[in-house]
């Protein structure tokens, strides 16, 4: 097919006029059946590389993709032309997962949009080898590498398919938008190495770029709240975990600023209807982490904030390209507080860093968890309750286990299970050293652009591997744009402190029969709160002061102004002797609300901080608690009192004994809601 052949099929499928030279040559190539690697900048049309020759072929073509609103987007998008398109992931039902499946093996897809992850299904594995297919696409193809910013181990299983089943005149493609010069050679790797690369200018000339520096959150606060809703069109506000989402969500709201937050710690439904009120332009902005963005069809983002620095300039670039994919001006602003700790580390480092080293287990996890395996096979859960980690960091280890040969998988039933195998070789963990290191050098990157004076495209451009040279004039604060300040004045100073004093977090417990929606005093991590009810708990402090006892009544005030309670419970403490019980009786004075001391332990338990993942913490809690006298709750509104809410599995536990011993209702009040282990 020659090139006018084809832009004349391109006008009456898809509504263009003509190729741009880069995708006509990847296009050109996968319809010879070769195999390509596209780096192109976001907005440059990668998916029309794909859609076009799919539609043109055979058989069905394969998109992996770990974007589920990408999947979304696009298929709703084909579907509308008249292609016959479907998607496979964890959002939608198992019947309609499966209804795709049975269409592709059918013959009735002409593309089949599906994540990584599901390559661990024994049925994918079993169904696609019934499937016609015409070709595979990777998408986001850096995750494929463990050099890239946004490495997924399920994608690694992608090269089996490459390797084992595909014959080696299947077009393959791979696309993305951020890979080093090392990332593309790990993917050449992993696709093989008669993979062609079609490498184009990443350069965003649109982009005015900006970086205010800070002294502390609050300043980061009043520039929002002045300047924010002055600049043009909707945007995205970035922030670094899911409570900050909240957290600058509420203030902006507060300034009278159309303001939503997004994470992935909310419901499939609510993170699709913000979407598509995103899409609409409902909100001045979305505060959010970086789980929204990619993979959003919103050629018109007119500005990207970023609350905190990014692990690097990849993720960085990444998330500034969702924006003004139309070609207009757009601001692109990066915050960095440099206010330094007693150990001189900048507060914005912190974050990133931590990120980093929880990403990556130490050797120590890796070779207890073989130790584990020695002794018998185990499930996911297994392996979390018997090492003691986290469920992200069982997922690293168990695919970097199994990518070295040392254990493998098995099938028990309808489980999977994980054993060591009895002739593996030596775990070898040179490798992750090196990639931690690299992260780290990454992550000092970021640092760099932070203070550099080059222009700061430039500087991002030949992170990247591209080196083109145009003129920088007026793309930058460092290139003739002007620098942007923060003045503080007193009255933002105390509307940020009342601001603050109001925020109350809320507790909720969907699950748990006859529990209220609970409130807690403070985070944890903010202003003095932590450390003084540390000083109190683990320095011999004494009883917790006045002013956590003021602040607690503030928030039992605003959540429970109208509520009556018939008497007060409080959490029997493990290790902090009559701190909480002193702290609910002062409350309950002050309150007129009779304090009970009847519910007690009924077993010994370890602190909840030391257990890593909820599993270990739900088992150390399950059956502790009784109640002494049980006909002073029976029918009774009970308010339970703690000092710190983290998982919340304490809590739950003793409310759900509660419910049993016939509570009405619980509602749990706490000083402070932690904030570690937010993730996006």
């Amino acid at each position: 097919m020659t090139r006018t052949e084809a832009e004349l099929k391109l006008r009456q499928i898809f509504g263009f006029s003509r190729f741009y030279d880069e995708q006509w040559k990847a296009i050109s190539a996968l319809l010879q059946g070769r195999r390509i690697l596209v780096i192109e900048r976001t907005g440059f049309g990668k998916s029309l590389c794909y859609q076009f020759p799919a539609v043109l072929f055979g058989g069905t073509t394969i998109v992996f993709s770990p974007l589920i609103a990408l999947m979304r987007d696009q298929v709703t998008a084909l579907r509308r032309r008249g292609i016959a398109a479907r998607c496979i992931n964890c959002e939608e039902t198992p019947e309609d997962n499966e209804k795709s499946l049975q269409e592709a093996i059918d013959g009735k897809l002409k593309i089949l949009y599906i994540a990584p992850e599901r390559q661990e299904n024994e049925h994918w594995l079993e169904a696609v080898s019934k499937i016609r297919l015409s070709m595979v696409v990777v998408d986001e193809a850096h995750t494929i590498s463990q050099w890239g910013h946004d490495f997924r181990p399920a994608f690694r299983r992608i090269k089996n398919l490459v390797r084992n089943y595909l014959p080696q005149d299947m077009p393959i493609l791979a696309v993305t938008a951020t890979a080093t010069e090392k990332v593309q050679h790990d993917i050449e790797i992993q696709l093989g190495n008669n993979l062609e690369v079609i490498r184009g200018s990443l350069m965003r000339t649109n982009f005015r770029l900006y970086v205010i520096k800070t002294t502390s959150e609050e300043e980061k606060m009043v520039w929002l709240k002045h300047h924010l809703q002055g600049l043009p069109g909707t945007g995205l506000v970035y922030a670094g975990t899911r409570t900050q989402t909240s957290l600058y969500m509420k203030w902006l709201q507060r300034q009278g600023i159309d303001a939503v937050e997004y994470n992935a710690g909310l419901d499939a439904q609510t993170r699709k209807e913000i979407e598509e009120g995103f899409l609409s332009n409902r909100w001045k902005c979305i505060v959010s982490t970086n789980a929204l963005g990619m993979g959003i069809d919103k050629p018109d983002i007119r500005f990207v904030i970023h609350l905190q620095i990014p692990a690097s300039p990849i993720h960085y670039y990444q998330e500034i390209g969702r924006a003004g994919r139309d070609g207009k001006p757009t601001d692109i602003i990066l915050f960095f507080n440099e206010q330094r700790d007693e150990n001189g580390v900048m507060a914005d480092y912190r974050l990133p860093r931590s990120f980093i080293d929880s990403a990556r287990p130490s050797e120590r996890k890796y070779l207890q968890f073989i130790e584990a395996l020695k002794e018998e096979p185990l499930s996911e859960k297994g392996m979390m309750m018997a090492t003691n980690m986290k469920q992200t960091a069982v997922r690293v280890i168990r695919e970097d286990l199994i990518e070295q040969g040392i254990i493998k998988e098995v099938t028990m039933g309808r489980q999977k299970f994980y054993e060591y195998r009895y002739d593996a070789p030596e775990l070898d963990y040179s490798l992750y050293s090196s990639l931690n290191a690299a992260k780290l050098e990454d992550l000092q990157q970021m640092l760099d652009y932070v203070e550099t004076k080059q222009p700061r495209m430039e500087f991002l451009c030949r992170y990247l591997g591209d080196h083109e040279e145009i003129d920088w004039t007026r793309t930058c604060d460092n290139t003739g744009l002007p620098k942007l300040t923060i003045e503080v004045q007193e009255a933002d100073r105390l509307d940020v402190q009342d601001f603050k004093e109001n925020l109350f977090p809320e507790l909720s417990f969907k699950r748990i029969p006859n529990m209220l929606t609970g409130v807690a005093a403070s985070y944890y991590g903010d202003s003095n709160v932590g450390r003084i009810i540390h000083h109190c708990k683990y320095e011999n402090g004494g009883d917790f002061p006045d002013v956590l006892v003021r602040q607690t009544l503030r928030a039992f005030r605003y959540r429970f102004k109208n509520k009556k309670f018939d008497i007060i419970l409080y959490v029997p403490s493990t290790e902090s002797g009559d701190l909480v019980r002193n702290f609910a009786h002062t409350i309950g004075k002050i309150l007129k609300i009779p304090v009970s001391d009847g519910l007690v332990k009924q077993k010994e338990t370890k602190p909840q901080k030391i257990f890593e993942q909820h599993y270990g913490k739900a088992d150390n809690v399950k059956d502790a608690f009784t109640c002494q006298n049980q006909k002073e709750i029976m029918g009774k509104s009970i308010l339970l009192i703690d000092d710190i809410y983290d998982s919340g599995a304490t809590i739950k536990e003793i409310g759900r004994m509660l419910a049993k011993a016939g509570a009405a209702e619980t509602a749990p009040l706490v000083i402070a809601k932690t904030v570690g282990g937010d993730n996006i």
